[in-house]
């Protein structure tokens, strides 16, 4: 009996070394080790993957940045040390530009685990390491980075929190251009030049966004409408008028006398009124006997002024004998008129200068027997204002294969 009770004493005290020997203890406490350093790890990786992300100018949106609370943002300061836009403001950048990247507060009891974690994988990061009393201190270095007061108070930053600041430079915003090296192109009507892809292409002229003169694309009305942002300031006794897709300061009522046998009538090249011949007191010798002023140019649907006289005094009027339709067409006499050029013809010659005619748009332009085969160009470089203007290249020339003065001046 003693000898059994005395095995059984055995056994229960070998059971009772096993489940609590030191070397089972210690494989517990170093598995916990291990994953919390896993953790921390976890961390210090996804706020440096977030501060690359940043610098490189792109998202990283992973499920830790969630989890950790981590914020980076570009901030930057002025000589002051106060907090600016990141701008360049008349050529001139902010003093100190940052990108800082920061998580949630880290447990003090974890300080020294996450400096252990900086020192052996993250010793050339810079500075990246735990905030603490307005300095980050590094893992593995006794340098302490002391963060300027804008940073703290913009980030929100507290004791604890693991963060990474960078500093940078921003970019110069100008950039230099050169031209295609790729020769030109000739693209048939209804359809205007681009460059795209590489290489120059003919691409189909959009007439719905492409509006003439002072008009607008109104995508609710799906027409072009009046432009108010070009309205022009009027003298006193004048109204700004759209004749013909462009802004004019015109007198509302005629304050001109005329004799009998004459009419007063607006010249659209000084707005002054005058008086001309009475069509209906002059003797009709013509086989029309009544001249109907056509629509020279509009888009089907649109409300179209029909003057009177509808011809400026730099062009002439041509009628059609079968319908007795008038249009107008440039009149290549009247380039040395004031009226039509103001300045001296002489001065528009060589071979960076040439005349052109302000054409209101290609309709207009198909009137023009002389010009049939040329491209008409209606752009921002040329006027539409119905007169001669003088093309100056500066320092480029005139291409004379596409101009065609005194009705079309193209610079190369």
């Amino acid at each position: 009996m003693n000898i059994f009770i005395m095995v059984l004493v055995a056994l229960f005290m070998a059971g009772f070394y096993m489940f609590t020997a030191p070397s089972g203890r210690i494989e517990q406490t170093e598995a916990e080790y291990a994953i919390n350093k896993s953790d921390l790890r976890t961390i210090a990786e996804c706020a440096a993957a977030a501060q690359n992300a940043t610098l490189h100018d792109t998202e990283f949106n992973d499920i830790c940045v969630t989890q950790n609370e981590i914020q980076s943002r570009f901030i930057c300061l002025d000589t002051k040390l106060n907090v600016t836009k990141c701008e360049i403001v008349n050529k001139k950048k902010p003093a100190y530009s940052f990108i800082v990247t920061a998580t949630a507060p880290v447990p003090t009891d974890q300080y020294n685990n996450m400096m252990e974690i900086l020192e052996q994988h993250f010793s050339d990061a810079g500075t990246f390491g735990i905030f603490q009393d307005k300095v980050i201190i590094s893992g593995g270095t006794a340098t302490k980075r002391s963060v300027p007061a804008g940073i703290i108070s913009d980030m929100e930053l507290q004791d604890g929190q693991l963060v990474y600041m960078t500093q940078y430079e921003i970019p110069d915003t100008d950039k230099e251009f050169t031209a295609p090296s790729i020769a030109d192109v000739e693209c048939p009507a209804g359809t205007v030049k681009a460059y795209r892809f590489g290489r120059w292409q003919c691409i189909g002229y959009n007439t719905k966004t492409n509006c003439e003169g002072d008009t607008i694309w109104d995508s609710d009305l799906m027409e072009c409408v009046a432009d108010e942002s070009r309205k022009p300031l009027c003298a006193s006794q004048q109204t700004a008028v759209l004749i013909d897709s462009v802004w004019e300061c015109i007198n509302p009522f005629p304050e001109k006398n005329c004799p009998n046998g004459m009419i007063a009538r607006l010249n659209y090249n000084n707005l002054e009124w005058e008086c001309v011949a009475d069509p209906e007191k002059t003797q009709d010798v013509k086989k029309c006997a009544h001249v109907t002023g056509a629509a020279v140019y509009g888009k089907p649907g649109a409300t179209l002024r029909v003057p009177q006289m509808s011809c400026t005094d730099c062009e002439q009027m041509i009628i059609d004998p079968e319908t007795c339709a008038a249009k107008c067409i440039p009149d290549p006499a009247q380039v040395d008129s004031p009226k039509c050029y103001p300045g001296a013809t002489s001065e528009c010659t060589g071979t960076a200068r040439a005349f052109y005619f302000g054409f209101p748009s290609r309709d207009y332009a198909e009137n023009v027997s002389a010009l049939r085969g040329h491209a008409i160009p209606l752009d921002a470089a040329h006027s539409q204002n119905r007169k001669f203007n003088c093309l100056d290249c500066g320092t480029g020339q005139i291409d004379a294969d596409k101009s065609f003065p005194p009705y079309i001046a193209v610079c190369k």
